[in-house]
C-alpha cells in the first residue's frame, strides 16, 4: 500500500510517495495547469495499491482532488492542522518545504484512520457556493452602507439615522445642495456608494431567488424545522457536505460549535460556550433559535423551562441551539438514507 502525499500551490503541486514504514520512494513536483492530473497519473502508475492524501482537498487542492476521484482514484482530505503536527513531532523532517509537506500528508493518511474521502461534487456544492454568495454581498453592501453613513453625516446635520436603506438615502441626497468643491465631491462619492448598495440589493434579490430553487430541488426536510428557510436550509446543507463523516450528532454539534467545551478543574464541573466550530453554521442555528423563541413552539418551551432551571437567557439559548442542532442532524441523516 502506497500513500501519494500533495502538497497543492497555486501554481504548482508537490507529490511525495511514501510507504508503510514513512519512507519516501519518491517526489515529482508539476504545474498547475491542464496537464496536473495526467503527470501525477503517469507518475502514480507503477505506485499500486495506492491513496492519495491531498492537503486542504477543500481549499487550493479542490480541484485536484475532485480530477483525481474523476478518474478513479481514492483520495483523501488532510486538515493542515494534523500535517503541522507531523512537522513538528518529526525529528528528521522539521523544515517547512514543500517536499516535507507532502510527506506530512501521506504520513497523516498513513497513520490517522478518521480522515474524510473526498467524493465528487454534488448538489450540496452548489448551495455551498449560493449561500457564500450571499454571505459576500451582505458584507459589501454593509460596508457601502456603512460609508455612506458616514459621508452624509458630512452633507446633512445629525446623519440618516440607524437604519438606512437605498430608498432612504436616496430622498436624502436629493435633498442635499453642496456650497463648496468638498460638499460636492461628497455628495459625488455619496452617490457612487448609492449605486453599489441598490447594485448589491439587487444581486441578493436574485440569489435569494436561486436560493430557494436550489433548496427545493435538493428535497430536504431540512426547513421543516422550525426557524429554517431557505438560506438557513442551504448554509447547513452547503458547509455541513456529507453528513456521514458525522458519526454521531456529538460529532454534528461540534462542528457546529453548538456542543460545550468541558472547562472543569478539581471537583468543580463546568461548561464553557464553544467559539470554534463552523460559524456559519452556529448563525444559521442560532437563527432558528431565536426564531423558535419567539414564535410559540416546542423550543419556546424548552427555553423556558431551561431558565426555570436557573439558567441564564444565554445558557437556555444555548442548550436550545444544541437540541435544534440534534433535530437537524436527523433530518440531514434520514435525506441521506432516503
Amino acid at each position: 500500500m502506497f500513500i501519494i502525499g500533495i502538497d497543492p500551490h497555486k501554481s504548482s503541486h508537490t507529490a511525495a510517495v511514501v510507504d508503510r514504514t514513512e519512507t519516501v520512494i519518491g517526489e515529482l513536483r508539476v504545474g498547475a495547469d491542464r496537464r496536473q492530473r495526467d503527470q501525477l497519473l503517469r507518475f502514480a502508475a507503477s505506485f499500486t495499491p495506492r491513496t492519495w492524501a491531498i492537503e486542504s482537498a477543500s481549499g487550493l487542492g479542490a480541484l485536484l482532488a475532485q480530477q483525481l476521484v474523476a478518474a478513479g482514484e481514492t483520495v483523501l482530505d488532510v486538515p493542515p492542522t494534523l500535517s503541522a503536527r507531523v512537522r513538528l513531532l518529526d525529528s528528521g523532517c522539521t523544515d517547512k518545504t514543500d517536499p516535507h509537506d507532502a510527506r506530512a500528508a501521506a504520513i497523516v493518511a498513513l497513520r490517522h484512520s478518521r480522515l474524510r474521502q473526498v467524493s465528487a461534487v454534488d448538489h450540496t456544492a452548489v448551495l455551498r457556493l449560493l449561500a457564500d454568495r450571499h454571505h459576500d454581498l451582505t458584507g459589501l453592501r454593509t460596508q457601502a452602507i456603512c460609508r455612506l453613513h458616514a459621508l452624509l453625516c458630512g452633507l446633512t446635520p445629525g446623519g440618516a439615522g440607524r437604519l438606512l436603506s437605498a430608498p432612504k438615502a436616496g430622498r436624502i441626497l436629493r435633498g442635499v445642495q453642496p456650497t463648496g468643491p468638498v460638499e460636492i465631491e461628497r455628495k459625488r462619492i455619496a452617490l457612487e456608494l448609492l449605486g453599489d448598495v441598490r447594485r448589491f440589493d439587487n444581486q441578493l434579490v436574485a440569489v435569494k431567488e436561486r436560493i430557494m430553487e436550489a433548496v427545493v430541488a435538493s428535497g430536504t426536510t431540512v426547513t421543516d424545522v422550525h426557524g429554517i428557510g431557505p438560506l438557513g436550509a442551504a448554509i447547513i446543507l452547503g458547509h455541513t457536505g456529507d453528513i456521514a463523516r458525522f458519526p454521531t450528532s456529538g460529532h454534528f454539534a461540534r462542528y457546529t460549535g453548538t456542543a460545550p467545551i468541558a472547562a472543569s478543574s478539581g471537583p468543580t464541573q463546568r461548561h464553557r460556550l464553544n467559539p470554534r466550530g463552523n460559524r456559519q453554521l452556529n448563525r444559521a442555528l442560532h437563527v432558528a433559535a431565536v426564531t423558535q423563541v419567539r414564535n410559540d413552539t416546542p423550543g419556546r418551551a424548552y427555553y423556558q423551562h431551561k431558565l426555570d432551571e436557573g439558567k441564564s437567557r444565554k445558557e437556555a439559548l444555548r442548550a436550545l441551539k444544541r437540541q435544534i442542532a440534534k433535530t437537524v442532524y436527523r433530518h440531514l441523516a434520514a435525506d441521506a438514507h432516503r
